[in-house]
């Protein structure tokens, strides 16, 4: 097999993560726009969760909640956590960061 066939290509396009069919860097920026927000998101999420389930325990152990109460307040919390992680599948407000150029009028 000739490695210039083209056949190399697809092999690449299989062990990457992430192939990019455009010549500009801009879809480069996006990408390192979405990964960083998505994982924002998803920290958010985890530690949200992870904190007002502490909370909920501790509440739980000092007596304050009964099994029935924490077992509902924890659906509560995952609740909360699953509506956050929700926002990633929203359009972002930016992609990039340069400016797109004006065109001029007329």
């Amino acid at each position: 097999m000739d490695w210039r066939s083209g056949a190399a290509s697809d092999i690449i396009a299989e062990a990457a993560g992430a192939v990019l069919l455009d010549t500009s860097l801009v879809k480069v920026d996006e990408l390192f726009h979405i990964a960083r927000r998505l994982r924002r998101i998803a920290l958010q999420s985890a530690v949200l969760g992870m904190a007002l389930s502490a909370v909920g325990m501790g509440f739980a152990a000092a007596g304050f909640l009964s099994p029935v109460a924490g077992r509902c307040l924890q659906e509560v919390i995952d609740v909360l956590a699953i509506a956050n992680a929700l926002r990633a599948s929203r359009s972002p407000a930016r992609l990039h960061d340069y400016a797109r150029p004006h065109r001029p009028l007329g």
